[in-house]
């Protein structure tokens, strides 16, 4: 299997990522190892939290949340999962799965042995976030999810999304034209240019912050896994990841640890997922659910400081 990795020169001088690389092996089934890169910050004693990113991102959208929280005194681990940012890149599409992304997260939970984390989730992070905290529950203790969902698939979701994504009865499929359209885009464009679609979004961004979400991408065959990756939401009930979102899904419907939701009121793509974790992660119940005014799908770039504390008072008041 041939793996890539990005030329240091690439992370050079990057605004407001100013953070030492660290590497860690990790292992899925089927694979080698790869070299995971994760940002440590902070305390090396301070309460332990994991930021997981999605795509087409990696841990620099989380810059500003990394200092922020770092200067509160919590210890902040912000991996690049396998694929993205300055990991390993296979270059054969087919190395990735949603299995195997949960499972290099997991080996990277395991493998740094992180307990009473503080998990905070966005887009993919999501999926691959709390999938990893199904398994590993023991080492949680506590969910902040924005801007996110879990591909379930489920009928039940009829009428509560923005973006419909669910089954109609025994075999049909009710999906939003906007989440094809994106899928049909990343499986036929020739090139893929990451920072166009964060700058569509959370923009007009500054030329070198365009640059630092291209940076772990030199050319196209650095980008399998950032291709990949859309290609892998669940549009079936019958899809191998839709079946691990209703797994994930089952456990955070017992899960009683504190749960909390920060979603954006600009984000069409996620809006009705903070609706669903409220009513039904007990943990959720009781809570106040901030929203996060003026952002859309790329909170943290454009409310990272606000991120920041929503986080920050989650951890020292729960």
């Amino acid at each position: 299997m041939q793996v890539l990795r990005t030329p240091d020169e690439r992370f050079a001088n990057l605004p407001d990522y100013p953070f030492a690389p660290n590497y860690l092996e990790v292992q899925a089934r089927g694979l080698p190892s790869l070299r995971m890169h994760y940002v440590d910050a902070g305390p090396a004693d301070g309460p332990v939290v994991l930021l997981m990113h999605g795509q087409p991102t990696w841990s620099f959208l989380y810059r500003h949340v990394i200092t922020a929280l770092a200067d509160a005194g919590l210890r902040m681990i912000a991996p690049d999962n396998i694929g993205f940012g300055r990991s390993d890149k296979p270059e054969d599409p087919t190395a990735y799965t949603f299995a195997r992304h949960v499972g290099w997260a997991r080996s990277l939970v395991t493998g740094l042995n992180l307990t009473e984390v503080t998990l905070v989730v966005q887009d993919w992070g999501g999926p691959i976030g709390l999938s990893v905290l199904a398994r590993e529950p023991d080492r949680f203790a506590r969910v902040l999810a924005t801007n996110t969902i879990l591909h379930t698939c489920d009928p039940a979701l009829a009428g509560i999304l923005g973006w419909a994504h669910h089954g109609v009865d025994g075999n049909r499929m009710l999906l939003q034209e906007t989440l094809l359209d994106y899928i049909a885009f990343y499986a036929r464009t020739p090139d893929i240019t990451a920072s166009m679609f964060v700058d569509a979004v959370a923009g007009p961004l500054a030329a070198g912050v365009l640059a630092g979400y291209d940076a772990p991408f030199p050319d196209a065959r650095y980008q399998a896994g950032l291709r990949q990756l859309t290609a892998l939401i669940p549009l079936t009930r019958n899809d191998p990841g839709a079946a691990i979102g209703r797994a994930t899904m089952a456990v955070l419907n017992e899960w009683e640890k504190p749960f909390l939701t920060a979603y954006s009121d600009g984000d069409p793509a996620t809006r009705g997922w903070e609706r669903v974790f409220a009513e039904q992660v007990p943990g959720a119940g009781g809570r106040r659910h901030p929203t996060i005014t003026g952002a859309g799908h790329f909170v943290q770039e454009q409310r990272g400081p606000e991120l920041a504390r929503i986080i920050t008072e989650f951890v020292t008041e729960s």
